[in-house]
């Protein structure tokens, strides 16, 4: 099996394994503030075993600085709240449409970098982005006469929308860190994620959690440091076209495990919308991948090179 072979392997592994996230998330019957807490909990023990196992804690000072590790905190608090809006968000809409919502993520990132660092917009990434604008209001399935009403639909759309927002943030911030290997900036964010929602987690609710502490526990080993370490692995191998291609596997597999486990599925007006917001994220994520990222074969070579985000672009939950 040849080099780009095998990490197409292992970032569709990642995608599918991101795509099942929902399932867990719901089966656990959990608040999305617990979900979130022991997901973090769980996979900063996951992350933390895989690098002690490497041997990258022993690398002098870990690659990070004052200032590296300081916006390494800031993704994490963007991440961790990300991952609570989108989880509220299932509960208020669907899996599907959440997931199809929250893949605007690639337009955030655009429109941050031209608010806060000037970067220019070209003509067609404006139109890119109206399409997908587009695309969402068909996914979304909301007629004129539903924006008044204060249901819990809507409500759900603007947190898949929020959350989106936070992981553009995240990725602003966590993509002006160099010389840090991926996986430790997202143990950092995951371990900032412990003490931020401590404050918010009940766990007197947990009490009667029994058999449902396995979705807990897999969202954490499975959803986070399993996903991590395939997608990084990936991304030293792979060219920037076909990771972004196959980040669209996490959406597809999310709304058929939808469709099968619960029978929620998109309308055929909805699902008019996918297309537009799939090929619009591409173009827009591969004219920006293409101008302004390092080449995928530098990462995961040496701290040094480490330098992808450990917040992938459009890829991960």
């Amino acid at each position: 099996m040849t080099s780009q072979s095998k990490g197409s392997v292992q970032l569709a592994a990642a995608m599918v394994l991101s795509g099942t996230l929902g399932v867990f998330v719901v089966e656990s019957g959990a608040s999305p503030f617990n979900v979130v807490f022991f997901r973090v909990l769980f996979g900063a023990l996951a992350l933390g075993g895989y690098i002690l196992a490497r041997g990258w804690f022993r690398e002098r000072g870990l690659g990070f600085t004052p200032r590296t590790l300081g916006l390494a905190v800031l993704g994490g608090v963007f991440i961790v709240f990300n991952w609570v809006l989108l989880f509220e968000s299932y509960e208020n809409t669907s899996i599907s449409v959440a997931t199809v919502v929250y893949h605007t993520q690639p337009f955030y990132v655009v429109l941050l970098g031209a608010l806060l660092f000037r970067e220019r917009i070209t003509a067609a990434k404006a139109g890119w982005i109206g399409v997908a604008f587009a695309g969402l209001i068909l996914v979304s399935g909301i007629r004129p006469g539903d924006l008044s009403a204060s249901g819990d639909y809507v409500i759900g759309l603007g947190q898949a929308l929020l959350a989106a927002l936070l992981y553009g943030l995240s990725t602003v911030v966590t993509k002006r860190i160099t010389g840090v290997r991926p996986h430790l900036i997202a143990l950092v964010q995951v371990l900032v994620g412990i003490p931020l929602l401590l404050p918010f987690a009940d766990f007197g609710a947990m009490a009667g959690t029994g058999a449902d502490w396995g979705w807990l526990v897999g969202l954490g080993v499975i959803h986070t440091g399993l996903m991590y370490v395939l997608m990084y692995a990936a991304y030293a191998q792979l060219p920037t076209p076909k990771i972004a291609v196959l980040a669209f596997v996490y959406p597809a597999v999310a709304m058929v495990v939808d469709w099968a486990v619960y029978g929620h599925h998109i309308g055929l007006v909805q699902a008019l919308g996918v297309p537009l917001i799939v090929t619009a994220s591409l173009k827009v994520t591969l004219a920006r991948r293409s101008a302004s990222a390092p080449a995928p074969g530098t990462a995961g070579r040496a701290p040094e090179a480490a330098s992808r985000p450990a917040t992938p672009v459009a890829s991960e939950a």
